[in-house]
């Protein structure tokens, strides 16, 4: 792997990186039951609140995938190891054959910090540094989201369209400061689709969550598609997972090398 693909990688997919999770006991999900939506006068504002209400929680996060990625039009096999700390900290590790580290990152609501071991060099910036690859609306709290298959509290407004169909799916679309958003979500209240799109940036992003499970009392996704296009760059990522816990004790080790150059 190349230095900026290794680098790309780390931030698209913690970005992006949608998903939840695989248990060591799982219960495969296959078919959703309907959450009920209490009556009221407003039926888009009860959907919303159906929405919230399923959202997952957690103090601690933490889980291992298969990953096939393709970046530019060159594909890799690792696997990636996530650690989240709600509203402090993500930790994202890439090891590839033989169960070697490549790179590790370590993001704030302040920071991103990246090591990239194949070249020795690391990567030190603000978080709005991540709004180059999602767009100006993206925060932590947007990450977080996207990590565990939860809504992205922003779309879940006042202004967005929201439709119901006869199958009982929810779609929410929107505009939210020049940045284009579709949510669907089926009858459980998960989501399954969240795009966006800004066309003047020429950035989109797409991420589809294709299989849910039940993971320590909690329904999430288990495979996961992440599209990212930002001008003429593109990276996919197919992820398939083989272990998740939620709220155990974790450790976030990060550190930069001595040695190590900073990045271009």
């Amino acid at each position: 792997m190349r230095r900026n693909i290794l680098n790309k990688l780390l931030i698209v997919f913690c970005i992006a990186a949608v998903f939840g999770c695989k248990a060591k006991k799982q219960v495969i999900v296959r078919k959703a039951d309907s959450v009920a939506v209490k009556p009221t006068i407003n039926p888009a504002l009860a959907k919303l609140e159906a929405i919230r209400s399923k959202q997952v929680t957690f103090n601690t996060f933490s889980g291992r995938a298969k990953t096939k990625l393709n970046i530019d039009g060159k594909s890799n096999d690792v696997t990636l190891n996530i650690r989240i700390q709600q509203g402090k900290k993500i930790w994202v590790s890439i090891t590839a054959l033989l169960g070697i580290e490549v790179a590790r990152a370590l993001i704030t609501p302040d920071s991103i910090l990246v090591v990239n071991r194949i070249q020795s060099v690391y990567l030190r910036k603000p978080f709005s540094f991540i709004h180059t690859y999602a767009g100006k609306q993206a925060n932590f709290q947007t990450v977080e989201s996207l990590l565990v298959g939860n809504a992205i509290k922003e779309l879940l407004n006042e202004n967005g369209k929201v439709e119901t169909s006869a199958s009982g799916n929810t779609t929410i679309n929107g505009n939210l400061q020049s940045l284009v958003y579709n949510l669907l979500v089926g009858p459980d209240m998960k989501v399954t689709k969240t795009s966006f799109a800004n066309a003047a940036a020429r950035q989109s992003l797409q991420v589809t969550n294709s299989q849910f499970i039940e993971a320590e009392g909690r329904i999430v996704p288990s495979q996961i598609n992440i599209l990212s296009n930002v001008q003429s760059n593109s990276v996919q990522a197919e992820l398939q997972y083989n272990r998740t816990e939620f709220n155990r004790a974790l450790e976030f080790p990060f550190s930069i090398p001595g040695g190590f150059e900073p990045a271009n």
